[in-house]
Order: structure tokens, then C-alpha cells, then sequence
């Protein structure tokens, strides 16, 4: 995989989050993701197609999407539930669609899919595509969330 797709994914976060949910988030240090666990509790994933196949999936701890979804609804969310999980899919979908105008400027194009959401502790995210996942853990004051790459 090219690492130059990568940075679009972390610039779209970063963006997202900041403009969205007045949330502050820093990026760590990629690594090669080997197992299928989701590392939080609640995942939106979008599908690709295109000059590349793949996937990208946003992970959530609950504490981390809880404040970003109060930050975005002015309102206190106190648990996990459907109002969470589609505002995590929308959320994907907004990460999803800003990487992908980067990625066009670039000179190539993906087609994203519309957002699945799955919830849940120790939750799978099988990718279809065979290629590399690379993982990128983010920091916030309100907890942590990784988000997973994986084109062929």
C-alpha cells in the first residue's frame, strides 16, 4: 500500500473531528494491524472501489464517542445506542468522503460505500480485501480511536 494514502485518511479525521465535535485529536504511530479485534466499542466501516479496493473503519472507545457526539449534538449522551451508532456512521462517512476528495487530487479515484456501523466489546472488522491494514491510533482528551486502512 502506498503511504501516501494514508495521510488523507489522517488529515480527513483530524478535520472531521475538529470542525464537527470541537474535538482536538492526535495521531500516533501507525503500525501493521495482523488481527481482525476491533480495539474500542463501537465501528464505522465504508467500503471502496475504484483505482483500489478496500476499506477504512473508524474505532471507538465509548467514553471517546459519547463526549464527541455530545460535543456535536449539545447535549449529554450517556450511553450507547442508535442515536450513537448513527452518528458514528455519519461521522465515518464525512472522514470517508473528505479522504477521498485528497485521494482524487492525487489522481486517483475510489467510490465509497455507504457506512456500516457495528457496536460492541471485542467486536471483528473482516476486510474483504486482501492488502495491508495499517491502524493508526488517535489521542483525545476524552479518550482514544483508531482508525484502519486496508487497499489492495
Amino acid at each position: 500500500m502506498d503511504a501516501k494514502l494514508i495521510n488523507p485518511f489522517i488529515n480527513a479525521t483530524l478535520n472531521v473531528l475538529e470542525t464537527m465535535a470541537f474535538v482536538k485529536a492526535k495521531a500516533e504511530k501507525p503500525y501493521l494491524k495482523k488481527d481482525n479485534v476491533a480495539q474500542g466499542d463501537v465501528s464505522g466501516v465504508v467500503g471502496f472501489t475504484g483505482d483500489a479496493n478496500g476499506t477504512v473503519s473508524v474505532t471507538f472507545d465509548e467514553l471517546c464517542i459519547l463526549k464527541i457526539v455530545s460535543n456535536m449534538f449539545g447535549e449529554e449522551m450517556k450511553e450507547l445506542n442508535s442515536e450513537i451508532a448513527d452518528a458514528v456512521g455519519e461521522i465515518t462517512n464525512m472522514i470517508s468522503g473528505q479522504a477521498r476528495q485528497e485521494i482524487e487530487k492525487m489522481g486517483k479515484l475510489f467510490h465509497g460505500a455507504i457506512p456500516t456501523v457495528i457496536t460492541g466489546k471485542n467486536h471483528k472488522l473482516i476486510s474483504m480485501t486482501k492488502g495491508p491494514k495499517i491502524a493508526i491510533p488517535f489521542k483525545t482528551d476524552a479518550g482514544s480511536f483508531i482508525i484502519e486502512v486496508c487497499l489492495a
